[in-house]
């Protein structure tokens, strides 16, 4: 059976919508969302069938997926990050919300929600309503991962129809907002005092 396709207003999400999105990731689904930058596999980091499945789909283990998380602001860094520095904290709260994914280094929690022992885990915490009520609702972050295009000449699907007929067989829901931007977003390594950019990516003019 085919994906069901849910179109949702950036500008202003559906409270009915997002709590029907929510209870589907509750119950371990993965969907694909937009964010500010690309689309993305998406599922409830508390449920261990949902981030099975994004792995699947990856066709890569738990530990060397390429997953991040996804919150609403940084007001839960602790939980899943050691110290950081005041000058990559200060950066983060210049950035985000925006297109960046920072590299921190992970804490004994993280081991656990993936299973393996992970040092590292990349925080987002894209400039997007959609994502911002999802994740508000849900109470905690999202696992993620971009979604690539199967193509040696695109790298990303921007296009919510072509992003649709691609995966309406592999998840059961896909949230339409919109066109997708082609470019990824900024990758920043922050595992030490100071961040250095490791994937120049959307928003890269925001660093001086």
């Amino acid at each position: 059976m085919p994906a069901e396709r849910i179109f949702m207003r950036r500008d202003n999400p559906d409270r009915r919508q997002v709590q029907e999105i929510v209870r589907l990731l509750r119950k371990g689904e993965v969907i694909v969302i937009p964010t500010d930058t690309i689309y993305a596999l998406a599922c409830d980091m508390h449920n261990k069938a949902g981030i099975d499945h994004v792995c699947k789909l990856l066709g890569k283990k738990p530990h060397k997926a390429n997953l991040s998380l996804i919150c609403k602001d940084l007001s839960d860094l602790s939980l899943y990050c050691r110290q950081i520095s005041n000058p990559v904290f200060k950066l983060m709260r210049q950035l985000l919300p925006g297109p960046f994914t920072f590299i921190l280094n992970a804490n004994s929690s993280i081991p656990k929600l993936f299973r393996e022992n992970k040092k590292t885990v990349g925080i987002r915490v894209p400039d997007n309503n959609i994502i911002h009520a999802i994740v508000e609702s849900l109470g905690n972050p999202l696992v993620s991962s971009s979604i690539h295009a199967e193509d040696e000449h695109i790298e990303y699907l921007t296009d919510p129809d072509e992003i649709y007929e691609i995966w309406q067989h592999r998840v059961n829901y896909i949230i339409d907002g919109g066109a997708g931007d082609h470019i990824p977003s900024t990758v920043l390594d922050c595992t030490e005092d100071q961040a250095v950019v490791i994937r120049e990516g959307k928003g890269m003019e925001l660093i001086s």
